[in-house]
């Protein structure tokens, strides 16, 4: 007995309409979206009171739940892909940030969303870079309180995800953060295909471990090493014991299946995606 549902991000659906999306995953037997507000997907910018409603009486219809997730590529800035960030030094970007996360807020609220997940950004080549660890810190707990406040007030949480390559990369480096963010409505968002590729050990420990904060759950398969993310069989991961583990807590989110590069095979690969996973946990 499982107390999750199966969900499918629509980063891997860029492809479909968004209301083909729903009726897609609701035939193949996922029981919840994973929406990433884009620019071809209520893109937060444009999409108005109407087209949320919409989508919100369709999922309903369908008998789908709903999570937010925050990762779109170009929606803010067409040249830089996912800037700005809550890192960056300019404070007027930085606000850019959390408001298109509080437009992602409002969004996950008109349609029963608990949970938005988001990240911090890399700092790379950019001059926030060039900047002291503690200076970055100071910033991205800011803007995490910020996002955090504004999911309490709609009634969500915010849930953070450890990227790889980013400046929070690590279940370790989320446990630091959340010391000092020190919010109730902050929680973790857990990619277990970023838990093999940065070789943290074995997922299902850290489901344990974490289990009280956990908010949001994405899969995967992956290498060790490559931040690719790749459809069942291939990569390395063996997601058996993760599944079981997940069957076995009281974690009662989503567990989504993200695959972004994808989107040109989509039916094929989510319907392979949750035959995989229900092998594992029906």
């Amino acid at each position: 007995m499982r107390n999750w549902r199966y969900a499918y991000n629509t980063n891997g659906l860029a492809h479909h309409r968004l209301s083909d999306a729903v009726d897609l995953l609701a035939d193949l037997g996922y029981e919840a979206i994973a929406l990433t507000p884009d620019v071809g997907h209520l893109d937060p910018r444009t999409a108005t009171a109407t087209d949320v409603s919409a989508f919100d009486s369709h999922v309903r219809r369908r008998g789908l739940a709903v999570s937010i997730q925050t990762g779109a590529r170009f929606a803010l800035d067409p040249r830089r892909k996912h800037h700005p960030t809550l890192l960056d030094p300019d404070a007027t970007a930085r606000k850019v940030r959390v408001e298109f996360l509080v437009r992602c807020l409002d969004i996950g609220r008109d349609v029963g969303a608990t949970t938005l997940s988001f990240w911090s950004g890399a700092t790379g080549a950019t001059p926030a870079g060039r900047e002291s660890s503690a200076t970055l810190t100071s910033r991205l707990v800011d803007g995490c309180r910020a996002v955090a406040e504004a999911a309490a007030d709609r009634g969500m949480v915010a849930a953070f995800e450890p990227e790889p390559g980013m400046f929070v990369s690590t279940v370790d480096h989320w446990t630091l953060l959340s010391r000092v963010v020190a919010h109730p409505a902050f929680r973790l968002a857990l990619d277990v295909g970023h838990v093999h590729c940065n070789g943290e050990g074995d997922p299902a420990r850290l489901i344990r471990q974490h289990q009280a904060m956990l908010a949001d759950v994405q899969i995967e398969d992956m290498k060790v090493g490559q931040h690719v993310h790749l459809a069942f069989g291939e990569g390395t991961f063996d997601v058996g014991p993760t599944m079981q583990t997940l069957r076995g807590s009281a974690y009662d989110g989503h567990v989504g299946v993200e695959l972004s590069r994808d989107s040109h095979r989509a039916p094929e690969v989510a319907a392979a995606a949750i035959a995989h996973l229900k092998r594992y946990c029906p």
